[in-house]
């Protein structure tokens, strides 16, 4: 009895990725990679190609910087559901006169409040067998808010998708990624991309 007592402890603290389970020591071990509700942050580059304008005006690319805040959870290890808010700055020239008829032109500001999810169908082991990194599918869809006013007096309806990759860190609560979406503004038929390193926190 003493044998099989010896035999059955060490598999009673495999599963790594888990939920927390018993050690060897008779404790419980906390799970190596925590999920459910979480926060995140992202920022990086933003591009636009043929904004928004007047029928015949100038539609010359932009590029800028963005920022995201985003809180979600993830409903199973392959599948979460998260609410964001987004933030970009656009660099323009002054040929970019918008929407405004040319009563005003230069950069321009998007604020984007939005919904996304994220589908993990790839996933790969380290050296412990733990499942730390993973590739990921995010899509989402937010309504666009253009500042000035002046510029860019109308709202649009912004919808993306694009390819993600997660890495979980032996800090259990944390992960890093980097993703590259696709985006296309509805009304103004409007391409773009951005690509945007991002830290989340789970609880």
């Amino acid at each position: 009895m003493l044998w099989v007592g010896l035999a059955a402890t060490p598999a009673l603290a495999q599963s790594p990725s888990g939920p927390a389970v018993t050690s060897e020591a008779g404790g419980v071990r906390p799970a190596e990679i925590e999920r459910g509700l979480y926060f995140g942050l992202a920022g990086g580059a933003n591009f636009v190609f043929s904004p928004p304008a007047d029928p015949g005006g100038v539609h010359p690319s932009s590029a800028g910087t963005q920022v995201e805040l985003e809180i979600g959870g993830d409903l199973s290890p392959y599948f979460a559901l998260s609410a964001f808010v987004r933030a970009s700055q656009q660099r323009e020239d002054g040929s970019y006169t918008g929407q405004s008829k040319g009563a005003a032109a230069g950069d321009f500001t998007m604020i984007v409040p939005g919904a996304s999810f994220r589908v993990k169908p790839l996933s790969f082991q380290d050296s412990q067998g733990v499942k730390r990194t993973w590739v990921y599918l995010r899509g989402g869809a937010g309504y666009v808010l253009f500042y000035p006013k002046a510029l860019l007096p109308n709202s649009d309806i912004l919808v993306f998708v694009g390819p993600g990759i997660e890495y979980y860190t032996r800090l259990r609560h944390f992960s890093i990624g980097v993703e590259a979406v696709g985006s296309y503004l509805a009304k103004a038929g409007s391409f773009g991309f951005a690509v945007t390193p991002n830290l989340r926190y789970a609880f």
